[in-house]
């Protein structure tokens, strides 16, 4: 079961936030992953997830992807979404964390992450103490249990979305943007 917060608590969290590290495989995609009869590796990712990114722009909270993969593919759906970072082939994230806090200038208390399997789970540790962490529907046990959120959906599936609509309506009015439908 994931870890609450406080509702004051994690009010303060989603005011404080200014960037969503993601994994990739398993939270971005379904964790399929599909090749043509040339080799060409195609990886598929849910336009609700894009409209994710999106949101949380509108509200000043940038959007990165992590991942262990060096894949053409989500560096092209990093550039589509227009994501100021984008981190490949990243096999220790805990490790590479320091180095995206020497990049951005934030700290942890200005981070959110969304991972789904063991690879995730130091990262996660780390962010958990004073930002917000979440994983997909499908994410594997042990990091469902040591995120504050699971989101509804599975990855691939809106999964990312959902988190950041959680995080959009944790946030001081003030600080959401409206909904323009």
């Amino acid at each position: 079961m994931p870890k609450s917060l406080s509702k004051k608590e994690l009010r303060k969290r989603a005011n404080a936030l200014k960037l969503v590290l993601a994994d990739n495989d398993g939270v971005l995609t379904d964790t399929g992953v599909y090749y043509s009869d040339r080799g060409e590796e195609l990886k598929r990712f849910s336009i609700r997830d894009g409209m994710g990114v999106e949101r949380l722009r509108n509200a000043g909270i940038e959007t990165a992807i992590i991942t262990g993969e060096l894949s053409g593919s989500v560096q092209k759906r990093a550039e589509k979404l227009k994501m100021p970072y984008l981190y490949l082939g990243v096999k220790d994230k805990r490790a590479k964390l320091d180095d995206i806090l020497r990049e951005t200038g934030l700290t942890t208390a200005q981070l959110a992450y969304i991972g789904d399997d063991y690879n995730d789970l130091d990262i996660i540790a780390e962010i958990k103490k004073a930002g917000l962490t979440a994983c997909p529907n499908d994410a594997m046990p042990l990091v469902q249990k040591a995120v504050h959120y699971k989101a509804k959906a599975n990855g691939g599936y809106g999964a990312f979305r959902d988190f950041a609509e959680w995080i959009l309506a944790h946030r001081d009015a003030k600080l959401s943007p409206r909904s323009s439908r």
